[in-house]
């Protein structure tokens, strides 16, 4: 290790011991926003009253609210009854006929150093014309249309085409399989599909819409295949022809440029409402199923437009910078609705953070001369291990503001992120939130908290936070329980797409129909900063992603060689959570080479669902730990991956079995 890592380390201990970083005086004396706690007093005084002020101000209304709030059924809580809203308008529209149509919208670049600056009036352009593609092919208020595209403006521009004629947007991570986003399809009853040639992955071009084109065949919903071409600006070397140039069924495939050529530029915005619903994004829950969760839209873009102006001191002038992809809710929330709400400029990259160099972030701030920039700890923590050297070389001297979210980052990547990156003079605010809240809930206001590093800070105005016990009592502070929201709050989903009965059973079932069940656990501490501790339920999560349990071991047992799973998240330095799965070999498999069934069931789980639910740790055991009516007791399994006490063996099946898993973990 250098000196300079050593001094570096000792930097970091010394300010661990320091406690918490105070509001710093010049971001303070420069911000735009409020830097007391104003907003919290007024909204604590009069909550729909707060809200009602900023759906006002932050939003276009066609149509004025007859009611900010009816929660007459209870948990399906209306926000802005009445009110005439277009998410499409308020993202663009708006913009251009102010005369800003110039600034510009996204500074996006690709792997191989393309660039394109996309205006806020080209934007519109796009989605006019694809949303006059989508209408003129049968697509109505209320359809659903999914998207699967690598991180270029087209998918931003597809989200709001959407949004314009009041279809439902179904957007998929382009990490996933082709076999989760058929089923994501299938379920939603998606009517038609916006996706791409090709996707640049690593130096790699990969087909994209050949891939998945088999499996859409079976979904007799989809009447729509639109194809955006691989982007870049010319042929990659080596890329397959069909990444290029995939196969088109006549009738209902249709190329991008040559629809929109064609497509009327204008498209009349949809008369929707605030309680139209603007989009499903399907997220793991503890069920092999995914959850499809569906937010309307005036509450939802409320809650982003005024979060997103507010946490990161929004000026006009930002260059903002979000590392998420689109296919996650941070994309929806904090790359396309709340940056264009309010009209920001944002950086978009279509790549990994260490292709191709494991500076490229760095370089990118560098260049686009950044101000503010959001990622997750666990990106962080994998630069804390690349080394500081690939950070010093660049000029980062732009950034005035930082953010974390996904996860909650432990105390010492905090203080490298504010010293290395942020130089010492950047705020950090540690975002909490989930899909289903649909914007941030907790956080540090920067220029207003002080930064605790470890706790994502305080509730946000208008958000009631309560650290309960099984019984729903609060419990005292600083002391662990489960994490509840107590009363409505803007962005709130509004159901599961077409299963209502498990919404109302997944958050509503556990304290009542007018407390949300957040599904973790944490403390509140005497100062009313929040410290939440992990998930409370089956789901593992994976750099900031959740990931269902049921799911991984699904996709394990359809293995030929696989009788039975178990999956539990284990600790991760890299990525937060890992997944460690405990696998039962069918009789006839049995002396199968495990080095070699291991890197064959990882690759079939991402096969089934994607990359990032490749187990990490594969445990070979000849039996599981059970109870005697045959229910995994995975709280066994987390126990022994954690190293804790393993509690009370007595009521399994074979309690011999844990000594020989733990025989078995020994050998890994």
């Amino acid at each position: 290790m250098t000196t300079h890592h050593q001094t570096l380390d000792e930097l970091l201990d010394e300010r661990l011991a320091a406690g918490d970083v105070p509001p710093l005086p010049a971001f303070a004396a420069a911000a735009t926003r409020d830097r007391d706690d104003s907003a919290r007093a007024a909204a604590a005084a009069d909550p729909l009253g707060f809200w009602a002020e900023q759906a006002g101000e932050l939003l276009t209304w066609s149509k004025p609210w007859d009611e900010v709030l009816d929660s007459s059924n209870a948990p399906h809580h209306e926000w802005f009854k009445g009110g005439g809203i277009n998410a499409s308008v308020n993202a663009l529209d708006r913009h251009v006929e102010a005369g800003r149509g110039d600034k510009v919208a996204f500074l996006w670049s690709g792997e191989q150093g393309e660039e394109r600056a996309v205006t806020y009036a080209e934007l519109l352009d796009t989605a006019e014309r694809l949303a006059s593609v989508l209408r003129s092919r049968g697509i109505v208020e209320g359809d659903v249309v999914g998207i699967y595209l690598p991180m270029t403006p087209e998918v931003a521009a597809a989200m709001l085409a959407c949004a314009r004629i009041g279809a439902i947007h179904n957007v998929v991570f382009g990490g996933f399989s082709p076999e989760s986003v058929a089923e994501r399809m299938e379920v939603s009853e998606a009517k038609a599909l916006i996706t791409a040639a090709g996707a640049r992955r690593k130096g790699k071009t990969v087909a994209v819409k050949a891939t998945i084109d088999p499996l859409l065949a079976s979904i007799p919903s989809i009447e729509t295949v639109i194809v955006v071409p691989t982007a870049g600006d010319a042929p990659q070397s080596g890329a397959p022809a069909e990444a290029l140039d995939p196969p088109m069924q006549d009738g209902r495939d249709l190329h991008f440029a040559e629809a929109l050529a064609a497509a009327d530029p204008h498209c009349e915005p949809a008369p929707t409402t605030a309680q139209s619903p603007l989009f499903i994004l399907y997220s793991s829950g503890s069920t092999a199923k995914p959850k499809g969760i569906l937010h309307h839209t005036g509450g939802y873009l409320t809650g982003v437009a005024w979060t997103f102006a507010h946490q990161f001191d929004l000026r006009d002038d930002d260059v903002y910078f979000c590392t998420a992809d689109v296919g996650w809710v941070t994309g929806h929330s904090y790359l396309v609705y709340g940056p264009l709400i309010n009209g920001a400029t944002s950086v978009m990259y279509e790549g990994a953070p260490d292709y191709p160099s494991k500076s490229i972030w760095w370089e990118l701030v560098e260049r686009h001369k950044a101000t503010i920039f959001y990622t997750a700890p666990t990106a962080i923590r994998a630069c804390m291990k690349w080394g500081t050297e690939l950070i010093s070389k660049h000029d980062l001297s732009s950034l005035r503001l930082l953010g974390t979210v996904g996860e909650p980052i432990n105390p010492k990547a905090w203080h490298w992120y504010f010293h290395v990156v942020g130089g010492d003079r950047c705020p950090i605010i540690d975002t909490w939130w989930q899909t289903e809240t649909g914007h941030c809930l907790v956080t540090t206001l920067p220029g207003v908290d002080a930064m605790r590093p470890g706790s994502c800070g305080k509730p946000l105005p208008g958000v009631a936070i309560e650290v309960v016990d099984e019984d729903g009592q609060p419990v005292p502070a600083g002391t662990q329980g489960l994490l509840t929201i107590t009363q409505p709050w803007p962005g709130m989903l509004a159901t599961l797409y077409g299963d209502d009965d498990r919404f109302v059973d997944t958050y509503f079932s556990k304290f009542g129909k007018d407390t949300y069940f957040v599904g973790d656990f944490a403390r509140m501490d005497p100062d009313g900063y929040l410290w939440v501790i992990g998930r409370a339920d089956d789901v593992v999560k994976v750099s900031g992603h959740r990931l269902s349990t049921a799911e991984v071991e699904s996709a394990l047992v359809s293995h030929h060689a696989v009788a039975e799973a178990a999956v539990v998240g284990q600790p991760d330095e890299d990525t937060g959570q890992a997944i460690a799965a405990f696998v039962t070999i069918e009789d006839d498999y049995e002396g199968l080479d495990e080095a070699d069934l291991t890197a064959e069931l990882r690759e079939h789980v991402a096969e089934r669902i994607g990359k990032l639910a490749r187990p990490k740790r594969m445990v070979f055991t000849p039996d599981l730990p059970k109870t005697r009516s045959g229910k995994i007791m995975r709280r066994i399994l987390r126990n022994l991956v954690e190293g804790k006490p393993l509690g009370d063996t007595s009521t399994l099946r074979d309690p011999s079995i844990v000594e020989t898993i733990e025989a078995e973990m020994k050998k890994g």
